[in-house]
């Protein structure tokens, strides 16, 4: 249960790592975006690791949770100390809030209406590779004139037809006059 609760605090604390570019710029850092998936990638495999993780490796995931944390407020006082005092202010005030959110709701916006009309174009790509693709001959050939006495049947019943028709065969006719 420890880990679970350490990996969902991790997801949670990654997001605002991943976040924070967009919404404290005076905040974050060029780099932040790699640390914050670094620690998405810890909370994700302390949730699905939970049940492995007993005694002693526990302790250890737990000794590197709170070491991960130092470090995080040591980094994020530093951080807040470089920032001049109009900017500590500015940061504190509703209106720059509600300005980013508005601007990190645009971008979502956006974001979605690009995936939306990607996915349709990709969804036509697609469905003209289903289409069965009709005769690419460019040339007819010809067809080759049948021979003489060549007889084209298209039933059983010509057949038949055809057979009473036909003379009797020479030799029945040779045994006859002789």
């Amino acid at each position: 249960m420890l880990a679970t609760l350490g990996g969902l605090l991790a997801l949670l604390l990654g997001l605002a790592i991943l976040l924070l570019p967009l919404l404290a710029t005076e905040l974050s850092r060029p780099r932040d975006s790699v640390w914050g998936a670094v620690v998405l990638l810890l909370g994700l495999i302390l949730v699905t690791s939970a049940d492995r993780l007993t005694g002693a490796p526990m302790l250890g995931v737990l000794c590197g949770g709170l070491l991960i944390g130092r470090l995080a407020a040591e980094v994020s006082q530093g951080r807040w100390r470089q920032l001049s005092q109009e900017e500590q202010q500015r940061l504190w005030s509703k209106e720059r809030w509600q300005t980013s959110l508005q601007q990190a709701g645009a971008t979502v916006t956006h974001l979605i209406a690009q995936v939306g009309a990607s996915s349709t174009g990709l969804g036509q790509w697609f469905a003209e590779r289903r289409q069965p693709k009709t005769s690419g001959k460019r040339w007819v050939r010809p067809e080759e004139p049948e021979p003489a006495g060549t007889v084209v049947v298209s039933s059983f019943a010509e057949i038949d037809a055809l057979i009473e028709a036909e003379p009797a065969e020479p030799e029945a006719a040779s045994s006859q006059a002789g």
